[in-house]
């Protein structure tokens, strides 16, 4: 099925990322008008120019510099955040500061950007469509990761919570939840795995596509996995 984008505004923070890039390039195949935040000029994931395409240099984990950005967006369709990073250390190398900038990258950012997809959507009172990025640690924790583990359970009890909340908005909020993905990074840092049996960034782009589009009319609150083969 392919869900019809036309004219829709949509968000989606990290656009410049893995799989922020292939979300964007999925949503502009589908008519929908891009606004993705990330860093620009970043190289291989840059994606490419298109007119419905427009890219915000934003740190989502700045409180007014979220505000300031949804403000400027206005109304929108569907807000996707897969923004965060990834820390490994066992706990008794994992310090407060560690522990902290997993938070603000993974957790803070989704709830500040969450935050104002909200206000914004139900401004308009058409309600609308918000997909998290949350991760298969988040459920099925893996030693090593406390950090990171605990940032992306974080975000799922977050997803799961503002989906009660704005039930009656109309607004259904959803999250993913990746096993290790085929990434060029992530081939490097695991060079001897086999990647035939991580989920592609494509892949996992066209469940946050279905969550996110207007076909997507029952499910809320859902914490989907997204694990291929690993």
């Amino acid at each position: 099925m392919d869900q019809d984008y036309a004219g829709r505004v949509v968000v989606v923070t990290g656009g410049t990322g893995a799989l922020g890039s292939a979300v964007v390039k999925l949503l502009l195949e589908r008519g929908a008008i891009c606004h993705a935040t990330g860093h620009l000029g970043s190289g291989k994931n840059q994606p490419n120019p298109h007119k419905n395409l427009h890219l915000h240099p934003v740190d989502c984990t700045d409180e007014k510099a979220v505000t300031d950005f949804y403000a400027k967006v206005g109304p929108m369709w569907a807000s996707i955040h897969t923004i965060g990073g990834f820390s490994a250390a066992p706990i008794e190398q994992t310090r407060a500061d560690d522990f902290r900038r997993q938070f603000e990258l993974n957790t803070l950012s989704c709830f500040l950007c969450c935050r104002e997809a909200i206000v914004a959507m139900r401004k308009t009172g058409q309600g609308g469509r918000i997909v998290n990025v949350a991760a298969r640690a988040a459920v099925a924790p893996t030693s090593g990761m406390i950090a990171y583990a605990t940032a992306k359970s974080a975000v799922a009890a977050l997803t799961q919570s503002l989906a009660k909340e704005t039930r009656d908005d109309q607004i259904w909020i959803n999250a993913v939840l990746p096993s290790i993905m085929d990434t060029p990074a992530n081939r490097t840092s695991m060079s001897d795995a086999d990647y035939s049996r991580w989920p592609t960034v494509e892949q996992v782009a066209r469940t946050i596509a279905f969550l996110a589009s207007p076909d997507n009319a029952l499910t809320s609150g859902a914490l989907v996995p997204d694990y291929g083969l690993a």
